[in-house]
């Protein structure tokens, strides 16, 4: 038995092979140096908790008491009833959006938000309009359902701003949704409510839904965040927010979708999307309760966690545009800036990022890995650390280049 057990090979399924996350991918050759005893300066994961921030102990408190609270058993599958009503009053707030606790869904972060919406969504050779470039998932997980990311232009020169002029021009008969990441991850871009306004418009013509990211709407420096649920009335919008980022719980995973329709255009996709949602149970119950606090609690924590990525940005704005062969826009959302290569010492973005690695021991992530070609020759840096570890990154982020050949 032990001889063919081991002539034995389980062959993987193609759409689980060709998966990428270039953020996490990269981190893999990081390991090996550090297995060799160097030290690596990571600046590769959006994650605030790695640094200097901390959860606000009255979030940490509300989670504690909902476990002795005994909220450890399963949920309902779209979520805790009160965390929905409550998040619904933040988007009236917020966003003069009318929505009710039944047009939302809580999910296991915003990652199983975009998995449940494209398994409902696409199938076999349809295609989902991104922008270029954007959060990897959107991608992968639309090949990985048989459907084809179609990237429209941002404008790098206009602080990567979309291009409605080739957006329009992407849009096919195949075409099942526009999507909107703004703040953007990689670039900070924030989109203006006349792009905003735009992007309904041409979503309307076509008789398209328009998806909007909006896990970052709090994490704006200049300007303010434009949701498409405070412009459009008409158009069904499918949204995605989440606690993660603002409120440093990255590793709780509490995300939620909100489907806003005036009519009944999302009612068949939401029953869709309802059945995979039962199919795998509920989100973490104690940690949902705890976002109940992190809701209607104290919001002073958001400020300075503004003011110190405020000086984070501006000062890795002003190493890299020192640098020779770099150039960078300043973001005005997020906490990335993406950086492009101009020197052509380089064959690619990876090569570019490996050398730093390898030369400088700072881990970033490669461009490509956000778009093949809007994201080509760039790379991605998070501005979470602090100054001292910034210091530090942008030195050997300089020595790699001062040194290379």
């Amino acid at each position: 038995m032990m001889h063919y057990l081991s002539l034995m090979k389980v062959r993987p399924a193609a759409r689980a092979s060709g998966m990428e996350y270039a953020i996490r991918d990269v981190v893999l050759p990081a390991r090996k140096l550090e297995q060799s005893g160097i030290e690596v300066t990571r600046m590769n994961i959006g994650d605030p908790d790695a640094y200097d921030f901390d959860t606000p102990e009255h979030i940490k408190r509300a989670l504690f008491d909902a476990v002795l609270e005994g909220y450890n058993g399963y949920g309902d599958s779209e979520g805790d009833e009160e965390l929905r009503e409550a998040i619904c009053r933040r988007e009236r707030v917020k966003n003069n959006n009318p929505v009710g606790k039944d047009d939302v869904v809580v999910t296991s972060g915003i990652t199983e938000g975009i998995q449940l919406t494209i398994g409902a969504l696409i199938e076999q050779g349809d295609e989902l309009l991104v922008p270029g470039p954007t959060y990897p998932p959107y991608s992968s997980v639309t090949r990985y359902f048989g459907g084809r990311p179609v990237s429209y232009r941002t404008v790098e020169e206009e602080e990567w701003r979309p291009d409605l002029d080739d957006m329009r021009r992407r849009i096919s008969d195949r075409t099942r949704a526009i999507l909107i990441v703004s703040p953007n991850n990689p670039t900070g871009a924030v989109y203006s409510e006349k792009d905003i306004r735009g992007i309904c418009d041409i979503a309307g013509e076509h008789g398209l839904p328009v998806i909007s990211d909006e896990i970052y709407d709090m994490l704006v420096y200049e300007g303010k965040h434009v949701s498409p649920s405070s412009i459009s009335r008409d158009v069904p919008l499918i949204i995605f927010n989440g606690f993660s980022k603002s409120y440093l719980v990255t590793g709780w995973r509490v995300g939620y979708v909100i489907f806003r329709d005036s009519g009944d255009s999302l009612a068949e996709f939401k029953d869709a999307f309802l059945k995979q949602v039962r199919a795998r149970l509920c989100a973490s119950n104690p940690a949902q309760r705890a976002m109940i606090e992190a809701l209607n609690g104290e919001q002073g924590h958001v400020r300075e966690m503004i003011g110190k990525l405020r000086e984070r940005r501006n000062y890795a704005v002003k190493r890299i545009n020192a640098m020779d062969g770099l150039s960078v826009v300043r973001p005005r959302g997020a906490f990335y800036v993406f950086p492009k290569i101009e020197s052509k010492r380089w064959r690619s973005d990876m090569d570019f990022v490996l050398d730093v690695l390898n030369r400088g021991h700072v881990l970033f992530v490669n461009g490509s890995g956000f778009d093949r070609e809007y994201g080509s020759m760039h790379f991605r840096s998070v501005f979470l650390a602090p100054m001292d570890m910034m210091e530090k990154a942008m030195d050997g982020l300089e020595n790699a280049i001062s040194t290379a050949k």
